[in-house]
């Protein structure tokens, strides 16, 4: 697993980015206190200009200090001292961290996904499966970069799993036939994110629906939340053009590969067979390739089957059944938290099963959910900045100053650009999901009270977010693409850069085109 929160401490042992969250933090609570002293009154459910100070203070520090966790917590304490309700502990982080939502988020993500990750450490099934598949289809570099391509759809959880999991799977593949680190990177990186919005059996609509519950009327339930985000993903344009810009790149079928750095890594590594830039800095891998398998324990393609079909079929099975065959679209049934239960038990059976003593298979299970406790402590402060952003009226408050004055067809564009900039600059999509969703969502109600329309600027906040959390350099799951596959940091930003662009630039016409003809 990966060494998140090592990673965290150590922005946060910088004395500058300290410096920072202090300057920032003192800012805010002065800017609060002269609120309070002077006491603003509330009205029509929102305290004026003040309404927005506690998630544009949380985007602000983000910016600033580069570092998320912060940022949402001092928006938090911010919000209760404008709302009235300085025991944040009582009146925000035990309603949103004890919400049905909220359990849901911590079972699948923190328990299920990471526990399983963790017992793939031990069985060794995900190597074995990608190892398995390698000899079957790997014959060059195309292959092995489409290799890569289907091992991203496969680990498809999104973030710092898929990239780990993608990136140890794959490296030895194609440094085998000198698939410089760049492309590597790049189709690692670009197949991560993208990947999970697009298949979303996994945590991602637990989370973004648990921001937009009680935004609107047509969102009072998870089952209604998580739907629409179901509903949505053909309207991921962000997404759907990045995994076919990555696809056409592995086949080498693009007709100009954007960027002179990308090309120039292309000719390198096929002319010179060097994978990494003379004088590149590669960051290490060993931490993330490094199994933990038993010695008497030996890894089949059954440990990998097993627990991912068993995922595959409660979680996608019931909802074609449902949504398809029996016409239930309002209402179809979606059973993920369930599949990723059902696949952590049997991949426990099949582990016990095989001779692993339990004892060392818990082990496993403890070691997965560790690396993704950070994961967890960002969804906590997430969720409960929602519900400060509530309390404060920060949504009707921006509703009720631009939503006359933003032309309709702009704002699907004017979201996606709006999170592209502040997930670049804090290098999180989830926490800028945290800050956007809350305000978007009734703004775009606002605007145009149609449900396509609010689709396609959920969809546009969706991608924006993606865009910029993967093209940022402090992003975590950027780090970890370029630490999975061995590459230099800063060669994976520079080359995948001019490649996300064009997806980026893509959605964003289609959006345009799209609002246009709808209006």
């Amino acid at each position: 697993m990966t060494d998140q929160a090592g990673y965290f401490s150590r922005k946060l042992g910088d004395p500058a980015t300290r410096r920072r969250i202090y300057t920032g933090a003192l800012i805010a609570f002065f800017i609060a206190g002269a609120f309070q002293f002077f006491h603003f009154p509330e009205q029509d459910g929102h305290f004026g200009i003040w309404s927005i100070m506690p998630p544009l203070v949380a985007i602000v520090l983000a910016f600033w200090t580069r570092e998320v966790v912060s940022a949402l917590f001092i928006g938090i304490c911010l919000g209760g001292v404008i709302s009235g309700n300085v025991n944040i502990v009582e009146s925000f982080l035990i309603p949103s961290i004890g919400t049905e939502s909220f359990a849901l988020i911590l079972l699948v993500y923190l328990w299920a996904l990471g526990g399983l990750i963790g017992i793939w450490t031990r069985t060794g099934g995900a190597e074995k499966f990608a190892s398995w598949a390698s000899d079957k289809m790997v014959r060059g570099p195309r292959t092995a970069k489409f290799f890569t391509w289907i091992m991203g759809l496969i680990f498809h959880q999104g973030g710092t799993i898929s990239t780990v999991l993608t990136g140890a799977t794959v490296r030895p593949v194609a440094d085998k036939h000198k698939v410089s680190h760049e492309e590597l990177a790049y189709m690692v990186d670009s197949t991560a994110s993208p990947a999970a919005t697009l298949i979303p059996f996994n945590v991602w609509p637990f989370y973004v629906g648990g921001l937009i519950i009680g935004t609107l009327p047509l969102f009072e339930t998870t089952q209604q939340s998580v739907a629409f985000f179901f509903s949505a993903v053909a309207f991921n344009f962000y997404a759907i053009f990045a995994i076919l810009i990555t696809f056409l790149f592995a086949w080498e079928w693009l007709p100009w590969v954007p960027g002179k750095k990308m090309r120039a890594a292309i000719q390198r590594s096929r002319e010179e067979e060097l994978v990494d830039r003379p004088g590149a800095t590669p960051m290490t891998a060993d931490e993330l390739t490094e199994q933990k398998v038993p010695k008497n324990y030996n890894p089949g393609l059954i440990d990998f089957f097993g627990p991912i079909g068993a995922l595959l079929a409660i979680a996608i099975i019931p909802y074609v059944v449902t949504y398809f065959i029996m016409g239930r679209r309002d209402d179809p049934t979606l059973l993920i938290a369930e599949a990723f239960v059902l696949a952590v038990l049997v991949g426990f059976v099949i582990a016990i099963a095989k001779g692993m003593k339990l004892q060392e298979a818990i082990e496993g299970f403890i070691d997965g959910c560790k690396g993704v406790t950070i994961g967890a402590i960002i969804l906590a402060l997430a969720v409960t900045l929602k519900e400060v952003a509530e309390a404060v009226g920060t949504a009707e408050y921006v509703v009720a100053i631009v939503g006359d004055l933003i032309p309709p067809f702009i704002l699907p564009g004017l979201l996606m650009v709006l999170c592209m900039l502040i997930a670049f600059s804090t290098g999180t999509s989830w926490g800028t999901y945290a800050v956007v969703f809350p305000v978007a969502v009734p703004l775009a109600w606002a605007i145009v009270p149609d449900e396509f329309f609010l689709t396609l600027c959920f969809a546009a906040v969706i991608g924006g977010s993606v865009f910029g959390d993967q093209c940022s350099p402090i992003s975590d799951t950027t780090i970890l693409s370029s630490l999975a596959t061995g590459c230099d940091l800063m060669d994976h930003v520079y080359t995948q850069f001019p490649l996300a662009i064009a997806a980026g630039l893509l959605a964003m016409i289609t959006y345009g085109v799209l609002v246009i003809a709808f209006v």
